[in-house]
């Protein structure tokens, strides 16, 4: 089955990610998290965070696709994780999301966003186990019906990308022997796709 690497081209200003939709099968496999009262209360507030925090993107984890003609597997490097994470920022589109990738959501805001540098970052506190390299974000729901009817009933439970990418094919049986780091990377998918195939 073909493996193909998803990544920013630099010359094509859409290349990246374009907004984060709240689904409930995300491809990445990883639920977030939603944050509510916390046991202690600051002043006399008291209302929910309304916040969601979970992973947008895991680096060199195989995403199954399948379309009429073929079925095939999606990753991204690390290194395009990292860069569509700050082109995200960088390009103001925090307030862009929608729900399962069809109807644009208002109310929404990404308010926190960072790479898992390692095992003392902050999603261990969420009892969250994603590896180094993994796009984090954190965001705030400001719309009720959002809040009520899909994140508090569970019909959404994590993040999916909207997004423009480049790829690049790699045929497991054909390794590029060119590129020394890329039969790394093939080697470690291979490996980690087997523990995925049904």
């Amino acid at each position: 089955m073909d493996i193909v690497e998803l990544f920013i081209d630099e010359e094509d200003d859409v290349s990246g990610i374009d907004a984060i939709s709240i689904v409930e099968n995300p491809a990445i496999q990883e639920d977030f998290v939603y944050l509510k009262n916390q046991e202690f209360k600051l002043a006399e507030l008291d209302a929910e965070k309304r916040l969601l925090l979970g992973p947008a993107l895991i680096p060199n984890k195989p995403i199954y696709r399948k379309n009429e003609e073929k079925e095939y597997y999606i990753y991204f490097s690390r290194n395009t994780v990292r860069k569509a994470s700050e082109l995200f920022l960088k390009r103001a589109k925090q307030h862009r999301s929608t729900l399962e990738h069809e109807l644009p959501l208002n109310g929404l805001t990404v308010v926190e966003s960072w790479i898992v540098e390692g095992d003392q970052d902050k999603t261990r506190l969420y009892n969250m186990e994603v590896p180094v390299g993994t796009w984090m974000v954190s965001m705030k729901v400001e719309n009720d019906e959002v809040w009520n009817d899909y994140v508090k009933t569970g019909k959404v439970k994590g993040f999916s990308i909207e997004g423009y990418f480049a790829d690049k094919l790699e045929r497991p049986n054909e390794p590029n022997k060119l590129e020394q780091k890329a039969q790394e990377t093939l080697d470690d998918l291979k490996s980690m796709l087997k523990d995925y195939e049904v």
